[in-house]
């Protein structure tokens, strides 16, 4: 895999998400409020809600189905819930986010 363009940071709304359509799934890439960008798998361990459509809190995402939180950095679901979503690298160069899919399960 390549690196992929997501687009410029400012495109993507403080504490809140962009979804990038791969092959492999959609990806979501969200962005704090203190423009740290992370990117999951679009896709809650609970119940396969929508993350990018949930509230982005610090360093955390809430699903918007269950209310289940994911922390960003890690893809896991903070206690009592138990679960992982798959995570992705992104960087931030020159105002521009890109994103390495990862291939692993």
């Amino acid at each position: 895999m390549s690196w992929i363009e997501v687009g410029e940071l400012a495109e993507i709304p403080r504490l809140g998400a962009r979804v990038v359509r791969t092959a492999g799934g959609n990806i979501a890439v969200f962005r704090t409020a203190t423009d740290a960008v992370f990117a999951l798998d679009d896709k809650c361990p609970h119940k396969g809600g929508p993350l990018s459509q949930g509230i982005v809190f610090e360093n955390r995402v809430a699903c918007p189905l269950h209310n289940w939180v994911i922390d960003l950095q890690e893809g896991c679901a903070v206690g009592p819930d138990t679960g992982c979503t798959r995570k992705h690298e992104v960087k931030v160069e020159a105002g521009k986010v890109f994103l390495l899919p990862s291939t692993a399960a």
